[in-house]
């Protein structure tokens, strides 16, 4: 008989390691059509304008931080504090866990590779996005299918479970006590962003972004003034907000200071390292704030790993599904593009 191998694939985004790579990354992002609806070749022209005329930018950027992006060197430690942790929880089962990039190296074409290389009797597919978006998880969801044929069973969204709410709350709190433990700090969730139109199409990543904030903020001081806002915006669309960087402007404003945690990503990177770490915080130096504070992504804190590690143990006791945190399907009937389908 043989002995079941799961090979659990953690998806997210990817990043140019070096500087040659920016380019090609960014190309490979616009040219997905869950980025840019247009049908080929329009979408391939488009994503080698944009490609082109953000390559020196986004160069000066990735440059900040050595060159290229941290966010796969980060996903190989989540990677191995979560083989250590779940086979500490099933005895029966080898793991492995692969990371599989969206657009760039390992892409998900070459990890479904290795995964059969490896020997994968079925695999568990966990996105690092714990809130569901037709942009980010069904895109890589879909790159998976399309690249193997191994039995898979799938965890879709994870916005509010409560070890990931507690990680979120312990570092928030870490980071104010470390810092003075300033009176009733405004608390800004900075999420990424995206047009207004993927939200109208029925796409729940606002909603279950929300979920997240809520979830978080039960465990927080109940005086915090709690705000949610998005990041990263580009380009001349209307984009859910408000933005980050209005937020900002706004407590200059009131003459508060800020303390703002990454409520998305659960990786350090370009958004993190570079948009929120030096661009707001020169915005916040300008506007006079008394504080800018930035609570840490989740990374490979073990609350954090230990949610996962639910997670996988969920999806191993139901072969072939499609689940959320809580095994239900959790959006709203409006949010049409939920992975589970249906209305709630």
């Amino acid at each position: 008989m043989t002995s079941r191998r799961v090979a659990i694939i953690l998806f997210n985004l990817g990043g140019p390691d070096k500087q040659e790579s920016v380019r090609p990354f960014l190309f490979n992002l616009f040219n997905d059509k869950a980025i840019i609806g247009l049908p080929q070749p329009f979408r391939f022209f488009i994503a080698q304008l944009i490609s082109r005329s953000r390559e020196k930018l986004a160069k000066a950027n990735y440059a900040l931080m050595g060159g290229g992006s941290p966010i796969l060197p980060e996903t190989f430690k989540q990677a191995d504090a979560l083989e250590q942790a779940i086979a500490k929880r099933v005895s029966n089962v080898t793991f492995k866990c692969f990371p599989a990039m969206r657009y760039w190296k390992p892409f998900t074409k070459d990890t479904a590779k290795a995964v059969e290389k490896w020997g994968a009797t079925d695999v568990i597919l966990l996105p690092l996005y714990p809130q569901f978006s037709s942009t980010t998880t069904a895109s890589s969801l879909n790159a998976w299918r399309t690249a193997s044929k191994l039995p898979a069973s799938t965890i879709c969204c994870y916005p509010a479970g409560a070890k990931f709410a507690q990680a979120h709350a312990d570092a928030i709190l870490k980071t104010w006590r470390e810092n003075g433990s300033p009176p009733s700090p405004r608390l800004l969730f900075s999420a990424h962003g995206l047009p207004q139109s993927v939200i109208a199409r029925g796409d729940p990543y606002q909603w279950q972004v929300e979920q997240s904030v809520a979830a978080v903020r039960k465990l927080l001081p109940p005086d915090w003034d709690i705000r949610t806002c998005y990041q990263s915006r580009v380009g001349p669309m209307k984009w859910i907000g408000p933005s980050t960087e209005e937020e900002i402007h706004q407590a200059g404003k009131d003459g508060v200071g800020v303390v703002l945690t990454p409520i998305a990503f659960v990786s350090e990177h370009v958004e993190t390292l570079v948009e929120l770490d030096l661009e707001y915080a020169q915005v916040a130096r300008g506007l006079g704030l008394p504080y800018y504070l930035r609570a840490p992504a989740l990374g490979a804190d073990p609350r954090f790993i230990d949610a996962l590690a639910d997670l996988v143990e969920r999806a191993l006791g139901a072969p072939g599904k499609v689940q959320s945190e809580s095994g239900e399907r959790i959006c709203p009937a409006v949010n049409g593009l939920c992975a589970q389908g249906g209305a709630r």
